[in-house]
């Protein structure tokens, strides 16, 4: 039976609640129901070099009133490990208060072949056609939940499929709202300057290119 890839959570600030759809019990290992998510049942599950990460996470989310977004690995109840990304959103009140965070669990190593396939097979046209947005959009996910382009691909996917958009939509939108992202700090921009300015020197020599150099040079 293949293990879910995406499940949605709900967690509620004042009451530390926790609310988890189906596929989010199957995840852990649970049946569906069978026992009730709470915070330090979430911890127990994470891998132990990112559980203080998450506990981090949780707590900001409590104290700030910020959604509760993660990149880590949790072990289920057999033992397997679960790469994932938690994106979400807040829960307002009427009056726009944020009381609590809503969003999904999506683990990035658990796309399964035959969902794969009939995705490409259904979006391969647009692929063509709108491969620069596609990529970029993938460029953006990349760098900024740390995942590689296969991952940011199947993020892009699972969007398309959950909200029955067609996949060139959702890129060309992705980049068109990037505007509204805050700018990165100065330190930030410090470091990537440094990268710019300095990266052809760290860029390594192609196989045999120094012996070829040696040779070259003997024969004069």
């Amino acid at each position: 039976m293949n293990r879910p890839t995406a499940g949605s959570f709900r967690f509620w600030f004042g009451s530390r609640r926790w609310e988890w759809s189906p596929e989010v019990y199957r995840m852990h290992g649970y049946t569906p129901g069978e026992i009730e998510p709470t915070t330090d049942l979430l911890l127990a599950h994470k891998h132990p070099d990112d559980r203080e990460h998450v506990a981090e996470a949780i707590a900001r989310s409590i104290d700030e009133g910020i959604p509760f977004s993660s990149r880590h690995r949790f072990i289920d109840i057999a033992g397997g490990e679960h790469d994932v990304m938690v994106v979400a959103d807040h829960i307002v009140a009427d009056d726009g208060t944020p009381v609590g965070s809503a969003g999904f669990y999506i683990d990035l190593g658990a796309a399964r072949a035959e969902m794969q396939r009939e995705t490409l097979d259904a979006t391969l046209p647009e692929l063509f056609e709108s491969r620069a947005e596609i990529e970029q959009a993938k460029g953006v996910l990349m760098r900024m939940y740390r995942i590689n382009a296969d991952q940011a691909f199947k993020v892009l996917m699972w969007r398309s499929q959950e909200t029955n958009t067609k996949l060139r939509l959702l890129a060309t939108q992705l980049l068109a709202e990037l505007s509204t992202v805050p700018p990165a700090p100065p330190s930030t921009v410090a470091v990537f300057d440094h990268i710019l300015l300095t990266m052809h020197t760290r860029i390594p020599e192609p196989p045999g290119s120094a012996d070829d150099a040696a040779t070259s040079t003997s024969r004069h």
